[in-house]
């Protein structure tokens, strides 16, 4: 483990990232600004654009790499991306230290979305800041003096290292939830069945049963009849029928036969009274009009012709439509 002037202890993470990239100090970028760092990086994520793209982040992604220090330090080719992940882990400073990565914006901007640029913190020095970084004076990978003024901020690997150590901590010294042991163990009831999902279900498809045979009765509109009520509801004056009993049955016929005149026995009208005078009853002489009176025939069975099988009348049967002949007294 290194030292730093003054007696101050690296942590380990920026000693090694310092180990492995000052072994790389003196590169210098190949015609067509191609470099190994961006044959790596564009292999990695299978994309040949980065071969001859500006390297000063994929040189840091592959010194992480070769260190096994990826997941702390970060591997990205697109400094702002790289400055917005040091936010979001939390690990993001305004003060230099060994081991921390730098972030510039040369228009002296403060948001790591204008970072232009970025190296490694080798050592600080009032307020200089001794660093190493690569595509620098456009072809080299070299140490440099930087003032402070230009910088955006600094990501601190070893906060991140720190932040993902105690996650694992608190995750391994959780325990799971352990419930209370049931105190009504043993007290079942038959009723608890109801409450169950399958008695749920078979309920709900019983109901939806009966419901869809009530729909599908009322839409075929089924009214069951009874042949014999037919006899009692026939309708009257619509001709002749049967009986349940097998008899032929004539529709009742009404006839309405005047009343006879009265007759005269010396002077008085037979079948009226002479009605008294008074004040408010008529006179003597006012004629009493008989009455219409409703006659009735009955309904008799006619016989049936044994030729035709058509109903006749019986011998002797007067029609109840038409008048008996007046038959003079000697």
């Amino acid at each position: 483990m290194s030292v730093f002037r003054g007696g101050v202890t690296l942590d380990p993470i920026a000693d090694a990232l310092l180990n492995q990239v000052r072994q790389e100090l003196g590169y210098k970028e190949k015609s067509g600004q191609t470099t190994k760092f961006g044959q790596w990086y564009a292999d990695r994520v299978q994309d040949t654009q980065y071969r001859d793209a500006p390297w000063c982040d994929m040189f840091i992604a592959w010194a992480a790499d070769k260190t096994g220090l990826g997941s702390y330090v970060g591997q990205f080719a697109w400094t702002p991306s790289h400055a917005a992940w040091f936010i979001k882990q939390k690990a993001w400073a305004q003060r230099p230290e060994p081991g921390a990565l730098v972030f510039f914006d040369w228009g002296g901007g403060k948001s790591y979305k204008g970072v232009d640029h970025v190296g490694i913190v080798e050592r600080v020095e009032g307020k200089k800041i001794h660093t190493i970084e690569a595509n620098v004076d456009r072809v080299w990978l070299k140490r440099k003096v930087r003032d402070t003024d230009k910088v955006v901020g600094y990501g601190l690997p070893r906060v991140v290292k720190a932040t993902a150590d105690q996650a694992v901590e608190i995750r391994s010294t959780e325990r799971p939830f352990v419930p209370a042991p049931r105190t009504d163990v043993g007290r079942s009831s038959p009723l608890d069945v109801l409450g169950t999902p399958p008695a749920l279900l078979v309920a709900m498809v019983l109901v939806t049963v009966v419901l869809s045979l009530r729909v599908t009765g009322r839409r075929r509109g089924v009214h069951r009849r009874f042949g014999w009520l037919r006899f009692w509801h026939a309708p009257e004056g619509r001709g002749a029928g049967r009986t349940r009993d097998g008899e032929d049955w004539a529709p009742r016929v009404t006839v309405l036969t005047p009343a006879p005149p009265p007759r005269e026995t010396a002077g008085i009208r037979v079948g009226t009274a002479p009605a008294a005078p008074t004040a408010s009853a008529p006179t003597a002489s006012a004629a009493v009009r008989p009455r219409a009176v409703r006659a009735v025939a009955p309904e008799v069975p006619a016989p049936r012709d044994g030729r035709t099988g058509a109903g006749r009348p019986a011998a002797g049967h007067v029609p109840a439509n038409r008048r008996k002949p007046y038959t003079p007294k000697n």
